[in-house]
């Protein structure tokens, strides 16, 4: 047979797959409309459950392929009752109150908490997010979600990620354990120096005062190094400020080429990260919920079930929607063996068609659910 017979047929059973797909669609909406007078749940684990197995039993050679299609139709079935569906969640009054609290421009100005010093990277992040805001430096992350769900401060900037370290998993538990709403977010390229008094060599040098995050980024320079002890700090910029204060000609730090001359210090190394591809990006956070006019990204922390196939069932809900998954990591959830939460984003607008609901099954199916935000990235 001719290649272009095969793809004729190819084509009409195309077609008939189509309409099939179509009218298995419509009987999924019915379901919807008696699960939403019945009040019933939209999974039904145990029906997919022998539906798969008879697909399985029938496909003979190819029934992982026949797996895979019936799960995602599933799935697709599940988003769309998820659409029709009445049911109150916590994530769509979240984010029905969270659109209406906003409008159509971020502001420029308010009071915003920033961990550190002057010359510190949150700092250069506060005035990018806020370029009229008036920075309120406090010395840990604690301080600056306390400083936000006081009301001291309506904005608070945290470091959230580096692209060569990794995410600051103590961020992410802070705003997991104190509800806090992520409303913007900025990404900074950071190029890290070793900071020591006018006239301090290389070889003078017997301690280096940074962030543990810094240290991490710069750790192929400082393993090259013999003798030095490192001393992990709260802060880049505060480190820098800790040498210039200490009069110490054995201390440097590694900071930020703007901090040498905040401090009067000069630099004895430049780029000593390990990637020039090194990145910080920070999250702005308020205590009340909002979202602004042109967020596109979503951030959220879950935890599924500890079984398998849990995390390819909140995975598949993103692809039935084409939606783009731009950050997946697993965290440990303390005290408890072998069970993990996640860190997600995603590209999307929560008023997009299909978003919200897809939100609201992820919040029903997940044992756990945290929407962080709907934000911009500025």
């Amino acid at each position: 047979m001719e290649l272009s017979e095969i793809r004729t047929k190819i084509d009409a059973v195309d077609d008939q797959l189509l309409q099939l797909f179509l009218e298995r669609m419509s009987l999924a909406e019915e379901v919807a409309a008696y699960k939403n007078e019945h009040h019933l749940p939209i999974l039904n684990k145990q029906r997919e459950r022998e539906v798969l197995a008879k697909v399985t039993e029938k496909a003979g050679e190819k029934e992982q392929y026949a797996y895979h299609l019936f799960s995602t139709l599933f799935e697709l079935a599940r988003s769309r009752q998820a659409e029709l569906i009445d049911a109150p969640t916590r994530v769509a009054a979240q984010v029905k109150s969270s659109l209406a609290a906003g409008g159509p421009v971020f502001p420029q100005t308010g009071l915003v908490a920033c961990q550190g010093v002057e010359g510190a990277n949150s700092q250069v992040a506060c005035d990018r997010i806020l370029p009229r805001g008036n920075i309120v430096y406090v010395k840990t992350f604690d301080a600056v979600v306390s400083a936000v769900e006081s009301g001291l401060c309506k904005f608070g900037v945290l470091p959230i990620e580096n692209s060569s370290n990794g995410s600051v998993r103590a961020v992410y538990e802070l705003l997991q354990a104190h509800k806090l709403s992520v409303v913007r977010s900025t990404r900074l390229c950071i190029r890290h120096e070793l900071l020591a008094l006018p006239g301090v060599k290389l070889e003078d040098i017997t301690e280096i005062y940074s962030h543990e995050q810094a240290i991490g980024q710069c750790s192929k320079f400082l393993n090259g190094l013999n003798g030095v002890r490192v001393v992990p700090c709260a802060n880049t910029a505060m480190a820098a400020k800790m040498v210039a204060e200490s009069g110490s000609r054995h201390a440097a730090a590694i900071s930020s080429h703007p901090c040498a001359a905040l401090y009067g210090l000069e630099c004895v190394s430049d780029d000593i990260q390990n990637s020039d591809n090194n990145y910080t990006r920070f999250f702005c956070i308020t205590k009340e919920p909002v979202i602004y006019a042109g967020a596109n990204r979503i951030s959220l922390i879950i935890a599924c079930d500890n079984k398998p196939g849990a995390l390819y069932e909140i995975l598949s809900k993103l692809a039935a929607l084409n939606i783009n998954m731009t950050k997946l990591e697993s965290c440990p959830v303390s005290g408890r063996n072998f069970e993990f939460m996640f860190f997600l984003e995603l590209e999307a607008d929560v008023q997009a068609p299909g978003v919200l609901p897809m939100l609201q099954e992820m919040e029903r199916s997940c044992a756990s659910f945290n929407f962080l935000g709907s934000y911009a990235e500025v």
